[in-house]
């Protein structure tokens, strides 16, 4: 896992651009905080 031991902070985390990059950084191992004004969108399961 590349990110094992990272944080990020991923802006606009609820769909598109946003959402698959926080995906992505969460499966090579980061920590991820998502943050979007949707939350309800972000606590959705795709």
């Amino acid at each position: 896992m590349r990110l094992s031991g990272k944080t990020a902070v991923v802006t606009a985390a609820a769909q598109g651009i946003g959402r698959a990059t926080a995906e992505r950084f969460r499966d090579e191992g980061a920590r991820v905080f998502a943050l979007d004004r949707d939350g309800a969108a972000l606590k959705a399961p795709r």
